[in-house]
C-alpha cells in the first residue's frame, strides 16, 4: 500500500469513527437527558403513587386534609400545562396502620410500577415504609412525618414536614424566653413514634436549658380518657404542659384539662385549625410549634387559603398545606430533571434550594429533610395566630 492510499484509508476510517461516535453520543444523550418536549407529549400521563389513611382512626385528621391538599395542587399543576404531561394519582389506602402503609408501598412498586410515592402519613408508618422505597430505588416523599432520622436511611427518601430536631429546639427557645417556664410537665402517646420522639426531644432541650421536668405521663393512641394523667399533673402545678400526640387525641386532652381547671398553658406540637375547632374554648391559649399557618405571609399562601376554602368549603389544615406544597415541590423536581426516572427525580429533589412555596423558601438538607422557617402560633379568639 503506497503512502497516498494509506493516508486516504486512514482519513476515511477516522471520519467513519467520528460519525458513529457522534451518533452514539446523541442516542446516549437522549436516553440520559431527554428533552422537555419528549416528556411533555400531550397524551402522556405521569403516574404518582399516593398512600393515605383512607380508613381507620387517622382518616379525618390526616387522610382527608392530605387528600384535599394533593387534589388542589394536582388541578393547578395540570391546568397550568394543558398541552403538557399530566399528573395522575394512583391512590392506596394505608388503613391508618403500619402494616397497611407497608402493603400499599409494595403494591405501588411491584404491581403498579410507579417511580414516585407520596406518603405515608405518620412517622411510625414512614419508619417501616421508607426502607422499601430505598431498597427498590423508588422516590418516596412523606409530607407529614417528622420524627428524627427517618430520611437518613437512604438517598431516595425525602420529607416535607419540619423534623423534631428543628422544630422543638427553636419552639422552646421562643416560648421559654417569653414565658420563663422553669417547672414543666409532659404528656405523650407511648405507642406512636412521632410522639415518643417528640417527648424525648422536649426533655433533652429542656434539660440543656436547666428547665425541670417535674412529671411525665403517658397514654396510648385511641384512648379517650386522660383525666387520671391530667389530675396527677394538675396536683404538681407546672408552669406549662407539653403534649406530644397525633391529632385524634389532642382535642380530648385540651377539653379534659379545661374541665379540670388547669390554668397552665398547653404546648401542643402541630396543632391544627381542626383540632382547635374540635376543642372549642378549651383550646384558647394553647401554643403550637408548626411549619405553616393560614395567617403566615409566605409566597402564594393567601391564594392557597382562599382557593382551598372556595373549592372545599373549609380552611386548609397544616396537613393540607404540606401535601399541597409537596406536589408542587415534586413538579419542580420533575421539570428540572426533564425525566420521571427515579434516579433523575431523586437528584433533582436533592438539588432544590430556596424554592418558593406556601411554607416559605424551601430546601432539602443532605439527609433529604426539609429546611424552611418554623412558626410558633397561639390560639386567640379561636384562631391560630403568631405567638408574639
Amino acid at each position: 500500500m503506497n503512502t497516498k492510499t494509506f493516508t486516504l484509508f486512514a482519513f476515511l476510517f477516522v471520519i467513519t469513527v467520528l460519525i458513529v461516535g457522534f451518533s452514539a453520543c446523541e442516542r446516549v444523550s437522549q436516553i440520559v437527558q431527554p428533552t422537555t418536549s419528549q416528556i411533555a407529549e400531550t397524551d402522556e400521563e405521569i403516574s404518582i403513587g399516593v398512600v393515605l389513611p383512607l380508613t381507620g382512626r387517622l382518616t379525618d385528621s390526616f387522610g382527608k386534609p392530605i387528600q384535599l391538599g394533593f387534589e388542589l395542587a394536582l388541578n393547578e399543576i395540570n391546568n397550568a400545562r394543558p398541552n403538557g404531561a399530566q399528573f395522575k394519582f394512583i391512590i392506596k389506602d394505608g388503613q391508618s396502620t403500619v402494616a397497611g402503609a407497608v402493603e400499599a408501598f409494595n403494591e405501588l412498586i411491584h404491581q403498579d410500577g410507579v417511580s414516585v410515592i407520596l406518603g405515608p402519613a405518620t412517622s411510625s408508618q414512614t419508619e417501616e415504609a421508607f426502607p422499601i422505597a430505598q431498597e427498590n430505588q423508588i422516590v418516596a416523599i412523606s409530607p407529614t412525618s417528622a420524627a428524627r432520622g427517618l430520611s437518613a436511611i437512604g438517598d431516595y427518601v425525602f420529607r416535607v414536614a419540619l423534623t423534631t430536631d428543628i422544630l422543638i429546639p427553636r419552639g422552646i427557645e421562643v416560648t421559654q424566653t417569653k414565658l420563663d417556664y422553669q417547672r414543666v410537665a409532659t404528656l405523650y402517646d407511648e405507642t406512636d413514634l412521632f410522639s415518643t420522639d417528640g417527648d424525648a426531644s422536649v426533655q433533652e432541650v429542656l434539660a440543656a436549658k436547666g428547665v425541670e421536668v417535674i412529671i411525665t405521663e403517658t397514654f396510648q393512641g385511641g384512648d379517650t380518657d386522660f383525666s387520671e394523667q391530667l389530675t396527677r399533673i394538675q396536683t404538681l402545678n407546672p408552669d406549662v404542659i407539653f403534649v406530644s400526640s397525633l391529632s385524634p387525641e389532642k382535642p380530648g386532652i385540651l377539653m379534659q384539662g379545661h374541665e379540670l381547671g388547669i390554668s397552665a398553658p398547653f404546648i401542643v406540637r402541630t396543632l391544627t385549625a381542626a383540632d382547635v375547632q374540635a376543642a372549642g374554648a378549651a383550646a384558647e391559649g394553647a401554643i403550637t410549634f408548626v411549619g405553616w399557618g393560614t395567617a403566615v405571609d409566605t409566597p402564594g399562601n393567601k391564594a392557597f387559603v382562599e382557593n382551598h376554602s372556595t373549592k372545599f368549603g373549609i380552611e386548609p389544615s397544616n396537613y393540607s398545606a404540606r401535601s399541597y406544597a409537596t406536589l408542587h415541590i415534586l413538579a419542580e423536581a420533575i421539570a428540572n430533571a426533564h425525566s420521571t426516572d427515579p434516579t433523575a427525580v431523586r437528584d433533582a429533589l436533592a438539588s432544590i434550594r430556596d424554592f418558593d412555596t406556601i411554607l416559605g423558601k424551601f430546601s432539602f438538607d443532605a439527609n433529604g429533610d426539609a429546611v424552611y422557617d418554623e412558626k410558633v402560633l397561639i390560639v386567640k379568639d379561636g384562631k391560630l395566630v403568631r405567638f408574639e
